[in-house]
């Protein structure tokens, strides 16, 4: 028998997230805990940004769905069907799943990244600057990039203030960047027109961007051969490809596709997006939330199979509650050996 227990953590960021849609300074987390009796797996729910799919209501649906359904009793891939049928929210269903693989690792006395036959990352992860002001971007690029070492900027475009505002937040975010050497990434979180997109493409190649992702909004898929049609620069899509079924519909008009395990429901169908995008062609990319070091250190065990890595939220955190995701010398995201996903919560506030 396996019993289920939850916990919200309110988990505080050094640096305020600002994208297209808004800004998180905060954010309350779910963390989930399945006790067989000889070993715990900790899964968590992580909240997007002006997201419905909060910690609390994904507490109410977890609760319900654990009280009658038998997770002992079940394969991993039977519980995330059944979620995915009973319409609980991606970022519930990943903490569940996560929690299972955990503790299916924990049982097998192996690293996920065994259990699953991967190979270690060897991509370093990006590191994130939000929506700012140029001389915010300016002061703050460099604290970035010198507290954690990575070797990647992601940059966030998208200001409701339109693309010339865009434009100097870029050259602010490249100018801190220059000293480290760190290749540019940009992420439009959908804050673009097709016109705006093609205009901006072509700009940031220019100055050396290794690619843009999400450059129209949700819902607008329809008009991505416009802006793929001659691209100068590869184009990811985010929240326009959340499960392995989105993979073909996209297939063409786009370079590749990022999945987080908050959106697609946790490492199950992450797997299976893989599978997918690969079988189109396409390449890979995964991505976070506000994760701790939990969620993060999931994702890593599965980034042996990505060509792009964005698992930087944990390095945002004041304090990560979490560890089992270092930073390696490379800029590498690297799981641990210890069986499962190998993170456990190191400092709990009520």
């Amino acid at each position: 028998m396996i019993r289920a227990t939850f916990r919200l953590l309110e988990l505080q960021k050094l640096y305020p997230l600002t994208i297209s849609r808004g800004t998180m300074s905060s954010s309350e987390n779910l963390f989930v805990f399945l006790d067989d009796g000889a070993r715990t797996g900790i899964g968590e729910l992580s909240p997007a940004t002006s997201s419905a799919w909060t910690a609390a209501r994904g507490k109410q649906q977890l609760e319900g769905f654990c009280a009658d359904w038998d997770l002992g009793g079940r394969a991993i891939h039977e519980t995330y069907a059944e979620m995915r049928r009973r319409e609980i929210d991606p970022p519930a269903m990943a903490a569940l799943d996560v929690a299972l693989w955990d503790l299916f690792g924990k049982r097998c006395g192996q690293p996920l990244y065994r259990v699953f036959g991967l190979p270690l990352p060897t991509e370093p992860t990006s590191v994130t600057i939000g929506i700012n002001p140029p001389e915010v971007i300016r002061e703050r690029v460099p604290e970035i990039l010198r507290d954690c070492g990575a070797k990647c900027l992601k940059i966030k475009l998208g200001c409701p203030d339109g693309v010339e505002r865009d434009k100097e937040n870029f050259e602010a975010a490249r100018e801190g960047a220059r000293p480290f050497g760190a290749r540019l990434r940009v992420d439009a979180n959908g804050g673009w027109s097709v016109g705006d997109a093609k205009m901006m493409l072509a700009w940031l190649a220019e100055r050396g961007v290794d690619y843009v992702e999400q450059p129209l909004p949700e819902g607008q898929e329809a008009d991505l051969p416009r802006i793929f049609e001659g691209r100068p620069l590869p184009i990811f899509v985010d929240e326009s490809c959340r499960f392995s079924q989105s993979v073909p519909k996209v297939a063409g008009a786009v370079d590749g596709v990022n999945l987080k395990l908050m959106k697609c429901g946790g490492l199950t169908e992450a797997l299976r997006i893989v599978a997918a995008a690969r079988a189109h062609g396409l390449q890979t990319m995964i991505g976070c939330m506000s994760e701790s070091s939990v969620a993060i250190a999931a994702g890593a065990h599965i980034g042996g199979l990505f060509d792009h890595i964005d698992l930087d939220s944990h390095l945002n955190l004041n304090p990560d509650p979490a560890n089992g995701a270092p930073i390696d010398l490379r800029g590498v995201i690297m799981p641990t050996d210890a069986p499962g996903h190998g993170s456990e919560l190191v400092a709990v506030h009520a």
